[in-house]
């Protein structure tokens, strides 16, 4: 085996993020993947640059990043699908695949018969991910989904960023397409626990996944605090809403996040700065009491971690089991120790630039481990080959489709 979904083949019909992040993940665990485009344009985000991918002689290529980052271990073929001949294809490759992935409006693959109901009436093992803005049902179904709307109505932003009355107040968006990545990782999920499904008892079915949806499941703890306790969870910026001392602090030269989680660790910290008296004050013994006084246990400490370097603390503190690190940028982060011995950046084959970089799987597992087949393929870079290995065809019989501009 090369993976743990080895033999498994997913047709993907998504595009933007969602969708490809998802199809990725079951790249990296195996599965072969069929990126169906448009031709001459391709998903969405080939076009999404600067920056764009450099090819050997430094010239810009016409891949965008943004297109790079969610495409690697992919086949890509481009079908017309207005053309009768090209939607035919199309749905051959349907019926032979195991999943169909998708990201089209509601009801949007319908006129094509590309929708759930009509591909597993004549493929009932199959499982077929649809990931929309809001889920297949509900009053705004129908409406297109952006992760920024799925951001702002499941109240992701309402605690994110500073908290009203501080220089800068007001909710923010996160800094990266977090329900999308959150929606393509739930489907992921789903996926293969249809899989599972579907091996004990070979049905297949359809997954439903909504950026709105995986918004709400983002909340887990301050929706939970909301409905135990009734208060309506706020920003609180830098500040953790149930730890402390749970921020960042100023030294020196430069800032360091300091995460107590426990007595311990607390005692172990005021030890360090020279303040043992603090674990016995009677304001912070507990988490709660700290967490009642924690602007006057900030001050006490940002006393002493003033007097200290970030190399001090970040020598010093993990040595005595208390978390801590800098706040890095991205270039720092894929610089750190621990980020190179793990392998966090990969480089792959790629036919235009000969490598192009990524960010490597998380997944690690010790008897089916996480493949990287290719880099993210060139717009329909496999057309051909995808369409006579696995549907069969003869040179001929591709021409043609070319010819009758189905691809």
């Amino acid at each position: 085996m090369s993976g743990a979904l080895s033999g498994v083949r997913v047709l993907d019909l998504s595009r933007v993020l969602a969708g490809p992040l998802c199809t990725q993940i079951l790249a990296d665990l195996g599965a072969e993947v069929i990126k169906v485009e448009r031709p001459g344009t391709g998903d969405d985000t080939r076009a999404w640059g600067p920056p764009w991918l450099e090819d050997e002689s430094g010239n810009e290529t016409s891949e965008a990043s943004y297109y790079l980052c969610a495409n690697r271990g992919k086949r890509s073929i481009t079908i017309d699908m207005t053309t009768a001949e090209g939607l035919d294809v199309v749905r051959s490759l349907a019926m032979k695949s195991d999943v169909v992935v998708e990201n089209f409006k509601v009801g949007g693959l319908e006129k094509y018969g590309l929708d759930f109901a009509t591909l597993s009436a004549n493929k009932p093992d199959l499982i077929y991910a649809s990931i929309t803005g809001f889920g297949q049902d509900g009053p705004m179904a129908s409406q297109p989904g952006y992760d920024y709307l799925a951001q702002a109505m499941s109240g992701f932003m309402s605690v994110t960023g500073r908290a009203d009355g501080e220089p800068g107040e007001g909710p923010l968006r996160a800094g990266v397409a977090i329900t999308d990545q959150a929606a393509g990782l739930y489907t992921t999920i789903a996926v293969l626990g249809a899989l599972f499904h579907r091996q004990q008892t070979g049905q297949g079915q359809l997954v439903d996944v909504s950026l709105f949806d995986s918004g709400l499941a983002l909340m887990i703890n301050q929706a939970m605090s909301y409905f135990v306790g009734g208060a309506v969870p706020q920003r609180t910026g830098e500040w953790h809403p149930s730890l402390a001392p749970y921020q960042p602090f100023d030294v020196a030269d430069g800032r360091v996040v300091i995460a107590v989680g426990n007595n311990g660790q607390f005692k172990q910290l005021c030890d360090w700065l020279g303040v043992p008296e603090l674990v016995t004050d009677p304001r912070f013994v507990e988490n709660p009491d700290r967490n009642a006084h924690r602007l006057e246990l900030a001050g006490l400490l940002q006393t002493e971690f003033r007097k200290k370097t970030q190399a001090e603390v970040l020598e010093a503190l993990p040595t005595i089991g208390v978390p801590s690190a800098r706040i890095n940028d991205i270039s720092q982060a894929f610089d750190e120790p621990q980020a190179k011995h793990r392998g966090g950046r990969i480089d792959l084959p790629h036919s235009l630039s000969g490598t192009v970089p990524g960010i490597a799987s998380p997944m690690h597992l010790s008897q089916t481990k996480v493949t990287y087949r290719n880099g993210p393929p060139t717009l329909g870079e496999h057309t051909d080959e995808v369409l006579a290995e696995v549907l069969g065809l003869s040179a001929e019989q591709i021409a043609a489709l070319h010819d009758a501009g189905a691809l």
